[in-house]
């Protein structure tokens, strides 16, 4: 008897079972080749957008005179002549301006996590006079460039005999002026469940202790996130450093380089690239070890 004389009506055949465990097969060699050409794509952009970045590193291990006459990534020749030479600047040795940049970074943190808080918390939660209008203002001065108000501030805090201290980069963080991080905040408390706040206010407690026990620890994702690019953008701001900062012992990182270029210009190309990297080092190990709160925070800002 033949297999088709003993198949049950509505059985499949032996050669569709065939078919049932190629088609199957197909596909998963499909499906793994695009898995394939979509790492190897990933990893050329990969390349391609670190490329800088790695001739950096490389670089900064040439002699000065091999830098620009051979930019390979493979060196022919190695010193550390270019991290001994960039070390001190201006008189001062670079981990001063190390120092300084933390002092500014940490301050800047410290006041950004204290004021845009509660400005988000006062704007998402408080009913006030004006609220609207306030919640306006903040969103428009998103839009507003720095530039717009550099000269003003400068003639302020040049009268108050502040300029060459940390005193105008610092001070504005604790007034808000972070527009960014009041409106991610802001929609961070707007996903906290209110009947939050109205348990807290039926036992008793006011604006700020709602705030304190009850807002304030569901905000961490928000926080960390605020922490995170504060600690960047401070980090590696020039342009108003540069404006308020005069003199070498107040230098931070960036405008150490920039003296760097100017006293080195001629010749220093390989000194200002091993100083570069050196100055790169907190920020990547800082990210490394922050990312996946930052990847969280960003996921979960304005989520119930």
């Amino acid at each position: 008897m033949t297999d088709q004389t003993l198949a049950r009506p509505g059985s499949p055949t032996t050669s569709e079972r065939a078919g049932d465990r190629t088609a199957p097969s197909s596909a998963a060699r499909s499906r793994r080749r695009n898995e394939i050409l979509r790492h190897t794509g990933l990893i050329v952009f990969g390349l391609v957008m670190l490329y800088p970045l790695i001739w950096m590193a490389v670089s900064a291990f040439k002699p000065s005179h091999l830098v620009l006459t051979d930019p390979g990534i493979i060196p022919t020749e190695l010193t550390l002549e270019n991290f001994r030479q960039g070390w001190y600047v201006a008189g001062y040795p670079f981990v001063v301006f190390f120092g300084n940049s933390l002092v500014l970074a940490l301050s800047s943190i410290v006041g950004n996590l204290i004021s845009c808080s509660l400005t988000a918390y006062a704007l998402a939660r408080l009913n006030f006079r004006a609220r609207k209008l306030y919640f306006g203002i903040v969103l428009v001065s998103v839009m507003l460039p720095m530039h717009a108000t550099l000269i003003p501030q400068y003639i302020v805090f040049s009268e108050l005999d502040l300029v060459n201290t940390f005193v105008p980069l610092v001070l504005p963080k604790f007034l808000a002026t972070d527009a960014f991080f009041v409106f991610l905040m802001i929609q961070f408390i707007r996903g906290i469940p209110r009947e939050l706040d109205q348990a807290a206010w039926l036992d008793g407690a006011g604006p700020f202790r709602v705030f304190w026990y009850v807002i304030l620890p569901l905000m961490r994702p928000a926080l960390v996130t605020t922490t995170i690019f504060t600690f960047i953008w401070t980090w590696n701001d020039f342009f108003g450093q540069l404006i308020y900062l005069t003199e070498a012992p107040v230098f931070t990182v960036p405008v150490a380089l920039n003296a760097l270029v100017d006293s080195q210009s001629s010749q220093g190309t390989g000194t200002l690239l091993a100083m570069s990297l050196l100055s790169l080092l907190p920020i990547l190990c800082f990210f490394a070890f922050a990312q996946k709160h930052l990847i969280r925070g960003i996921s979960t800002t304005g989520l119930k």
